[in-house]
């Protein structure tokens, strides 16, 4: 026999606040007309994203976004170092295109 009913695994959390906090969720909860645990996940996964978004944006001052522009039209002269560091690249892919 086989179930046609679809199981979605969980995983549980628990967490211990003062009574004050959870009415205040409850209530919360309450004037959205959903559930305390639904609230609760979907505060948590709303400050999760943007806590995400945030450090994975690169904000920059005003004063490093114009230095940066500047940096991309007009480049500095690659030093010895990137020079000799391109050339060893380049050799060790010339080696590995060899090998296949």
């Amino acid at each position: 026999m086989s179930d046609t009913k679809i199981s979605q695994q969980t995983a549980r959390l628990e967490a211990r606040v003062n009574p004050e906090i959870k009415a205040l969720w409850q209530k919360a909860a309450d004037l959205q007309g959903v559930t305390l645990t639904d609230f609760v996940i979907s505060s948590v996964q709303q400050a999760a994203y943007k806590v995400i978004e945030q450090h994975q944006t690169l904000k920059l001052s005003l004063e490093d976004a114009e230095a940066l522009v500047e940096a991309l039209k007009q480049p500095p002269m690659p030093n010895d170092a990137l020079i000799a560091a391109a050339l060893r690249y380049k050799k060790v892919i010339q080696n590995n295109g060899a090998n296949d």
